[in-house]
């Protein structure tokens, strides 16, 4: 099959039945200003991880630009997500969602927290008025040596510029922090 023309199916290609209506893209990015970038690692036989970064309103250089409603939900109750308390609390969010392997979650939320300064020029003081980051951790540690921490903070800063330079069609399953990833004993992303 020529990869060119080809095209993933998608569920709905596959007769199954959904509510409502799929956007033009049937993806995150046909809700206006919402951007996704990754950065994926992949190396030798034991290396399959990322980051994924979500920019819930379009990159600007106004931190009072960045706010919209927001919450959450947990399916399983299991794994790591920062940041949950202030949205909890708050109800909004202002902060680039990242998704990454669990080992990786505090070099994540260190380097957003430093691109967000550099990105908003606001003061350390003013830092609190984007609320805190969101980071969400996946479990690769099938395919992925997660014990040699291979996220640094230039895999952040790539995931959050490819997001801010993003088209409307999103990459899907084996990217970002989605790269390692397997569901029900198969390959998932």
């Amino acid at each position: 099959m020529d990869k060119t023309n080809s095209k993933k199916l998608r569920a709905r290609d596959l007769g199954i039945p959904f509510g409502g209506t799929p956007g033009k893209y049937n993806a995150i990015t046909d809700v206006d200003g919402i951007q996704v970038g990754f950065s994926t690692i992949i190396k030798g036989d034991s290396i399959r991880t990322g980051v994924t970064a979500i920019l819930p309103r379009r990159a600007t250089a106004s931190v009072n630009d960045q706010h919209c409603f927001a919450n959450w939900f947990t399916l399983n109750g299991n794994g790591e997500m920062t940041g949950i308390h202030f949205l909890t609390e708050f109800g909004f969010l202002a902060t680039p969602i990242l998704i990454t392997t669990t080992n990786s979650v505090g070099i994540c939320y260190d380097s957003v927290s430093k691109w967000m300064l550099q990105q908003y020029e606001v003061s350390v003081a003013k830092i609190g008025d984007l609320g805190l980051p969101i980071v969400a951790e996946t479990w690769d540690g099938y395919l992925n040596d997660y014990r040699e921490f291979h996220i640094k903070e230039e895999h952040v800063f790539e995931a959050l510029n490819n997001a801010k330079e993003s088209s409307p069609f999103v990459e899907e399953g084996n990217v970002g922090g989605g790269t390692g990833m397997i569901s029900f004993g198969y390959k998932a992303g």
